[in-house]
């Protein structure tokens, strides 16, 4: 029976990593507007009501992949040595792990300007970023001995990573730089960890 459970429960996740799949593939070769539950159902081969059964809204279907994805940054986070000092820890594992989430630049940049100018994307955006927050402030916590429902501190730095991954991943998608996403991240957690010197040499 746990078997029978576990294999139906692997089919589900295939079908929803398939239908979010084809609906970001969707919105990176023809924009939002071509993203609708038809389309997204004929490129997976199923019908428009198995994707509603699935996804609320197209916008959640695109973000799906990446809160997905976060999860096993968090997963991550949690198989580094016991003892490692927490900052040690983020500044080993996000920037490659992140930069292999982002892909390429073009992609993010047209996401980017999906959450920008549709207020739907902009919200589902929204509840992707506290869902990703949430499970780095618990490992966080894990990893500090705190407890992230009443300690303050796993949360603030829990949301002080996303704006910094916020900000790399703007300036690499918008800039001409040779410089990797990866190093941009790495940069901007080094400079959170200097608790952001501006100003000084």
């Amino acid at each position: 029976m746990t078997s029978e459970v576990s294999l139906r429960e692997r089919k589900k996740q295939a079908t929803r990593a398939a239908l979010s799949h084809a609906a970001w593939s969707l919105m990176i070769e023809h924009g939002l507007q071509a993203v609708t539950p038809e389309t997204v159902a004929e490129a997976v081969d199923v019908s428009p009501r198995t994707f509603r059964n699935y996804f609320a809204s197209r916008e959640e279907a695109i973000l799906y992949g990446l809160v997905r994805r976060a999860g096993s940054i968090a997963d991550a986070l949690r198989a580094r040595p016991a003892g490692e000092p927490v900052w040690d820890s983020l500044i080993e594992v996000l920037p490659d792990m992140v930069a292999g989430l982002l892909g390429e630049s073009r992609d993010l940049l047209l996401l980017m300007h999906a959450i920008l100018r549709d207020p739907a994307m902009f919200a589902q955006h929204l509840v992707a970023f506290e869902h990703s927050q949430e499970l780095f402030a618990a490992v966080i916590a894990e990893r500090t001995g705190t407890d992230h429902r009443y300690d303050l501190s796993p949360r603030l730095l829990a949301a002080a990573l996303g704006v910094a991954m916020r900000t790399a991943a703007l300036a690499w998608a918008q800039s001409e730089t040779d410089v990797s996403i990866a190093d941009l991240i790495r940069r901007c957690l080094m400079e959170l960890r200097a608790g952001i010197p501006l100003g000084e040499s």
